[in-house]
Parts: structure tokens; sequence; C-alpha cells
């Protein structure tokens, strides 16, 4: 059997035990339990392909670098500490913390500066993960629980300086794969679209700390390593004018739209350039520096290469920066040269075991460019963008050794190895401060001597709540959460822009009369 059927056919039963589901595969993300034992044979064939993709992962019983003898003082020594880093003013640095020289010479050793920006992007991109309703039983599946307002309050982000204003939905009916299905219930929210992401700006006191008004595009991942083998070698279509060429779902995903749904009437392409032109043009006009930095993780990172794309051919001269996590390939070298063309900066970081960033195009890849006197430029060639910082789990005592891809490509696995990274001859961090805590929220990776829970992160009882009559219940939303609201619950939240309103222009009234 050939390598590629063999990789094609049998090893998305090899990652997801042959018995996940599509729902469940969705729900690695989000701390929703999923059976992932692999069965015998599947293991034996994950362990060969994983030493023909050379990921050297360490048997499951390997303890070499563990650094902690006594693991009951770990309580004591990193739980009565910050989470967070100070901090620092990086006002005169910031182009070169943004990439305008490729982040040569920051990024090994790693520069704690861009450690805390990588970070701080992170978790930007992590929220849309954290606040999406993945309940197949809810009403309002595929949406975010928050309304943008309550957000960044919610998931404790608001210490980061940002505020959101727009939320961006893409189609999930027109060339969406499966796992991006909404709701098992007809009657939802919306039939046609999920929520993607979200458009932030930092506010005043972050824009002096980081020397520029920082518009911030966040995109959501929910694809599971053992979907990227599915369909791992999908084709290649046009982008612009040139040769540049993409992967055809993320660019539909990107790009589809339909006039007769609630919120992709506009593709989620059309939303986030409309908000974006709105806040440059803006700060712009007030005199002011501005730069815009698109984060994902997995197809979040796709899908933020074809934004800063469209961006860059928008706005020239527009600093644009891409910090993406766990990234899959997304054009070929000629798509790669127009975004180097234009300026576009790309950090990608990735996990040595992480088998996403391999695909697609895990034989017909970048490496075959060094052959390019005996082939020529081959335009069906996926082709990795930008700089890349590489991690190691093997490098963290607190991780799991074994073959475990749900944990390798987990963002809060990503996280804690940015917060520990020092350089790639180095050992992790003595003094990495971020809670080790949140690696296990939606998979099984933190040693077992932590005990710490594994897909601990979801909502208390499955989200249900006693009623007045003692009877376990889904709960209604708040009206501002819902994200359509029609009827008595519209009237509902007008009555409570308007108290809100009567409320601050008595404030204002009140002030002005102090004054």
């Amino acid at each position: 059997m050939a390598l590629s059927t063999m990789i094609h056919t049998h090893l998305p039963q090899a990652l997801s035990g042959g018995g996940m589901n599509r729902i469940s595969a969705v729900y690695v993300h989000q701390g929703v339990a999923s059976d992932t034992k692999l069965n015998r044979g599947a293991r034996r064939l994950a362990e060969s392909l994983t030493t023909l993709l050379n990921l050297n992962i360490e048997p499951l019983c390997s303890r070499k670098n563990l650094q902690y003898s006594n693991w009951d003082s770990f309580d004591d020594e990193k739980h009565n500490t910050p989470t967070t880093s100070p901090k620092e003013m990086i006002a005169d640095k910031w182009r070169e913390l943004h990439g305008s020289s490729d982040w040569e010479k920051l990024l090994d050793p790693l520069h704690p500066w861009l450690r805390r920006e990588i970070v701080k992007y992170g978790e930007f991109a992590q929220a849309t993960y954290d606040a999406f309703d993945f309940d197949s039983f809810s009403e309002y599946c595929g949406s975010c629980r928050y309304n943008r307002n309550k957000l960044f309050e919610k998931l404790g982000l608001s210490k980061n300086g940002y505020k959101v204003t727009k939320y961006i939905y893409a189609m999930s009916a027109i060339e969406m794969p499966q796992w991006l299905e909404t709701s098992r219930l007809m009657d939802t929210w919306s039939k046609d679209s999920n929520w993607m992401g979200y458009v932030a700006v930092s506010d005043d006191e972050e824009t002096r700390r980081i020397g520029r008004r920082d518009i911030v595009v966040a995109w959501r991942g929910t694809v599971a390593p053992s979907e990227w083998y599915e369909d791992f070698q999908r084709n290649l279509e046009p982008i612009g004018i040139g040769d540049a060429k993409v992967e055809h779902g993320f660019l539909s995903i990107y790009t589809s739209k339909n006039e007769f749904t609630r919120y992709n009437k506009s593709s989620a392409s059309e939303q986030v350039m409309k908000e974006v032109t709105k806040l440059v043009q803006f700060y712009q006009g007030q005199g002011e520096e501005v730069s815009l930095t698109i984060t994902g993780h997995s197809l979040g990172g796709a899908l933020a290469l074809l934004n800063a794309y469209e961006a860059a051919v928008n706005f020239p001269g527009l600093a644009v920066s891409v910090v993406s996590f766990g990234a899959p390939r997304v054009g070929n070298s000629a798509f790669r040269a127009e975004l180097d063309d234009l300026g576009v900066k790309t950090l990608r970081v990735v996990v040595k075991q992480d088998l996403v960033p391999r695909m697609p195009g895990i034989v017909f890849n970048e490496s075959l460019q060094r052959f390019d006197d005996i082939t020529g430029t081959l335009e069906w060639v996926y082709t990795h963008v930008g700089a890349e910082l590489k991690l190691d789990v093997s490098s963290s005592s607190y991780l799991k050794r074994g073959f475990n891809p749900l944990g390798f490509h987990s963002l809060e696995t990503y996280l804690h190895l940015v917060d520990g990274y020092l350089s790639a001859e180095s050992a992790f961090r003595s003094s990495a401060r971020r809670d080790v805590t949140l690696v296990n929220k939606a998979c099984d990776m933190l040693v077992d001597e932590l005990r710490i829970p594994q897909c601990w992160y979801q909502l208390a009882n499955k989200g249900l709540v006693r009623n007045e009559h003692g009877r376990w219940v889904k709960p209604r939303r708040e009206p501002e959460d819902i994200p359509s609201p029609t009827g008595e619950q519209a009237h509902d939240l007008s009555l409570r822009i308007e108290m809100q309103e009567s409320y601050t222009c008595c404030m204002q009234a009140k002030n002005l009369a102090i004054c």
C-alpha cells in the first residue's frame, strides 16, 4: 500500500481511536471528555507513522527531564506567585517586536519582551475557544456565550488593555467541514453561521505602553489533528491576480456568504475588513501610528494569513503582522513571495511533536524547493511562510511523554511552552509564571503527579441549573448575550440599554454640576 494511501485511509482512525465522531473531535479544544485511546493495531500504525515523520516522541514511561522529586511542594512554589510577568514599556521597540527585522536575534534566545507579547496574542486566540458554545444541545450552539462588551471581563483578559469592537461570523453550510456543524436542534440561533472570532483595539493606556494603536483580529480554530489527515492534500486555487494559490477549504471559509442568511449576508472577509478599515481610518485620522496584528491557532492561523494578505493589499504601508500557533501550510511559494512583497511579517509558533503544522503537503512541501534547478517552480507545492519559533514538549518536566496528538496540538500546551522557553539549548526556565494548570483545560498533558484533572474546563453541571421548582434545566441567556434577540428578548434588551443610557446621562450631568 502506498504511503499516501495508508495515511489518508488509516491515520484518522489511529489518531481518533477509530471511535471519535466529528462532534467530539471539535470538543478536544474545549475540555469535553472524548475517547482518545488507541487500539493496539492503530497505535502500532500511529507509532510507525510517527517514526516516518521524525517526531522523536519519547516513550510514555520516560521521565528523564523531571525536575521535581516532591510534587507536593508544587503548590507552595507556584501557586503563591503572580501568573504574569510585569508589563514593560516597549514603545521604542515595538517595530522590532512586530517583526520589522523578521524577529532576527529575538527568537533564540527568546527576548522576554517578545515572549510576553506572544503569550498576549496567544491568549486572545485562546479566548475564541473559551467563549465558544460547543454544547450541541444548546439552541445557541456555534455562538459566543458572551456579548462583545463582556468577553474579556468574563475570560479574565481585561488586564491586557484591549476592547472588542466587532464579532466575526463564518458560514457553516457552504463548503464547510462537518466539524463546524452547529446544533443537533433544528430550532437554533443560526442554521448557517458560526462565531469565528473578533476584532479588538488597544485602549489608551496599552497604546502608550506598546507605542502605537494596535488593532487585533483573533480567529478561532476547531480542527483536530486527525481531520487534517482526512483531507491532507486539498486543491490549491488562485488568490489575487498573480501565481499565488491557497488551499481551497481555507479560502472558502474566509469568503463564503449567502444573502438569505442572518449573519453571513457578508463573508467573514468582508466583515473583518469593514471593521479594520473603520478603525484604521479613525485612528490614523487622529494622527496615531497604527498596527494590525492577526492571531489564530490551527485553522485560525490559516485564516489569519488570508486576512493579513487582504489587509496588506488594501492598506499599503500599514504594519501588518501574524502571530500563529500550530497553523497548517496555507499556500504555494508564490503566495509566500506575495506576502513578503506586501511587507506582511509572520511569526509561526510550532511544537515539534504537533502534526498539524506538517499539513497539508506532508510530502509535497517547501523542502522540494531545494530542487528548483531540476523541478522548476512547483505551483502545487505547499509552503510555510515567515519566521518560526519551534518548541519541544520534552523541554517541560510538567508534560507527559508519549503519543498524544490532541495534547501536542492544544493551544494551552503551546502557551505553556512559550512561557518556559529560553533558547533551543536551554532548559525550561524556572521563573516561568503562567499557570501550569491551564495546560489540562482540554486535554491530558500534565504529569499525574500534579493531580490536575484532565479536560477540566467546562461549565458547572454541564451548564444545567436548578430553577425555582428545584428542577434541573438549561438556563436562559441574558438578553445581551443572545446573538440575535427577537420579540420579548429584544424588548427587554432595549429597555436595559435605555436605562443604561439614562444612568450615563445622569452621571454626566452630575459630574458637570460638580465641575
